[in-house]
């Protein structure tokens, strides 16, 4: 379970291998089912899209923006890096009081118009960040008056320590839109007053320290923009009435509770990246045991310590930032990491069938998910799987060892607090909730099947 801080999002997977298999420009299709136009809404079934996602990965995706100092990097995995670093900067770690000199370069991407009026944007990437080096991520939206919002700062990252802390940025907002750590929402006054996010910007700056060679690079970058209706109930979908279960491992969150105060104190503090550790697992990917060497040795499941040490953000002071996430699964071979929503829980089922599990997040009462045993404001699970009769097979974190991990919830309760925009708490206020946010983690050269899938569910 995460802490109850206000936030929203989670990802999309969209790689170098998939570029052919995009619109032209490389922009990720939007969430409309069969039948429907994205752009008017018309059409058999008509609806309007909710959610779009768009991301930048292929060597033409990166040509395509507006360079001061990086470089397109072509090969089997196309980036970005720092060619001519464009100046010097210092900048001092809120965290630590530590100053330090950087040069650095930066790259702005084209404008993208989404094809959602939006209330909310999460940004995701993927990046390498050896020692001595760290990036950026910002996101600047228009409104649909024309006006802009200002360069809010998404994320300050780099996979290790050594050179400044892992944050989101507090404090960001000019009255109409306020960053939630990771996620950049219409405030809720303008929301009601209609409100919307046009179209967006991301910009990336690449941070190393001055006279060094190399440096980060990025593979993929972008985000996703989602306009889902306020609402307490979803209808219910159809199960597809076969069973399909993936084998995908099992941890507990709670066999960690207190190690590593730093960290957030383990237990219901480490669900995320509890959840990440066991698809980053699945995938065959897993860390070294020099990466493990710090873990103490008595410690059962010491890959999750890691994954929880790699995940946490100073400014939120946990390990429950979405894109922080992604971005730690990204760092192993050949994945590639993003967060987005999904429209349904059919579209969850179409991703089960192709072999990639999700991870969920959803906030509920403990009378609201039969069997669960426990409320909470805001937990990540893995989905693994669905039984004929259509009911979620889910990887709970929040169990008493690994063996209880493996769970069976029904399916219009688990679909009902995943989905929803707006619950009440125990205290019976009216208050958020995540409207579909998911991670999804993939290789970075899927198959045909699950390239399909992804591009059903509008992911790429």
């Amino acid at each position: 379970m995460t802490a109850p801080t206000p936030r929203r999002a989670l990802l999309t997977a969209a790689l170098a291998a998939a570029a052919v298999a995009t619109v032209p420009g490389g922009k990720a299709a939007a969430a409309a089912r069969p039948g429907r136009d994205a752009d008017t809404g018309t059409g058999a079934g008509a609806a309007y899209p909710t959610i779009d996602n768009r991301f930048w990965y292929s060597y033409a995706h990166w040509q395509a923006g507006t360079h001061h100092g990086t470089k397109a990097v072509a090969g089997t995995c196309p980036g970005l890096e720092i060619g001519t670093p464009a100046g010097r900067t210092e900048y001092t770690d809120p965290h630590t009081g530590k100053k330090t000199a950087w040069e650095y370069a930066g790259w702005t991407s084209p404008v993208h118009r989404s094809a959602v009026p939006a209330t909310e944007a999460i940004a995701s990437w993927n990046a390498r960040t050896p020692a001595g080096t760290w990036i950026q991520t910002e996101l600047r939206c228009t409104y649909d008056d024309g006006t802009t919002t200002p360069w809010y700062v998404m994320g300050r990252w780099a996979s290790g320590e050594g050179d400044i802390r892992r944050t989101s940025v507090d404090g960001q907002t000019d009255g109409r839109t306020t960053v939630w750590t990771d996620t950049l929402a219409v405030d809720t006054p303008a929301k009601a007053a209609g409100t919307r996010l046009r179209d967006w910007q991301l910009r990336l700056t690449l941070h190393r320290k001055p006279g060094a060679t190399g440096g980060p690079t990025v593979w993929l970058a972008g985000a996703m923009a989602s306009g889902v209706p306020d609402r307490f109930t979803v209808p219910p979908s159809k199960p597809s009435g076969t069973a399909h279960e993936l084998k995908v491992p099992r941890y507990s969150q709670e066999i960690h509770i207190g190690r590593y105060p730093e960290y957030d104190n383990g237990g219901e503090a480490w669900c995320s990246p509890t959840s990440s550790q066991m698809i980053i697992e699945f995938w065959g990917r897993k860390p070294t045991a020099r990466d493990l060497a710090w873990v103490n040795p008595s410690y059962s499941d010491p890959q999750v310590c890691h994954a929880a040490r790699s995940t946490y953000d100073a400014a939120y002071k946990g390990c429950g930032n979405w894109p922080f996430n992604a971005a730690y699964a990204a760092t192993y071979r050949d994945m590639a990491a993003v967060i987005t929503r999904l429209a349904s829980l059919t579209d969850l089922e179409t991703l089960i069938r192709a072999g990639i599990p999700v991870i969920t997040s959803q906030s509920f009462l403990p009378e609201e998910l039969t069997g669960a045993g426990y409320g909470t404001s805001g937990h990540l699970m893995t989905v693994i799987g669905f039984t004929g009769a259509g009911d979620v097979i889910a990887n709970d974190p929040n169990s008493p060892n690994d063996a209880a991990v493996r769970r069976v919830y029904r399916r219009t309760e688990w679909e009902n607090i995943w989905l929803r925009t707006r619950r009440h708490n125990a205290a019976g206020k009216e208050v958020q909730a995540t409207g579909g946010v998911c991670y999804l983690y993939v290789p970075a050269r899927p198959g045909v099947a699950q390239l399909a899938a992804l591009r059903s569910v509008g992911v790429i």
